[in-house]
């Protein structure tokens, strides 16, 4: 219920800092989804399309950046190689910390 009343505003919220951060990184990618999911935080295809979960709207702001950072970083890096972690860490140099926290949390990262 949540989902379907907030929906735009969840939205807006994601796709605002996804502009944000590719305003740096400049990445092509094709649609942006916002869904209500219930094992992850957010995904990238191989096609360019980036998926989040709309409760990425209702975490503390520096979770919701390391997720839309490291769904962008997939557009560049589809893996999880040092390369990768680079790209994350120059947006995001306390990745780790926030991974760590997240892992707390009932959802996963990745």
């Amino acid at each position: 219920r949540e989902y379907k009343k907030n929906k735009h505003t969840f939205s807006r919220v994601i796709i605002d800092r996804v502009n944000f951060f590719n305003s740096f990184y400049k990445f092509p990618y094709r649609k942006i989804s916002i869904r209500n999911q219930n094992t992850i935080w957010g995904s990238c295809t191989r096609a360019g399309n980036l998926q989040f979960n709309y409760k990425l709207a209702l975490v503390d702001s520096r979770m919701r950046d390391y997720v839309i950072v490291h769904e962008l970083c997939h557009l560049q890096e589809h893996n999880h190689s040092h390369r990768f972690w680079k790209l994350v860490a120059g947006m995001i140099p306390d990745y780790k910390v926030i991974r760590k926290e997240m892992r707390k949390l009932v959802m996963r990262t990745d």
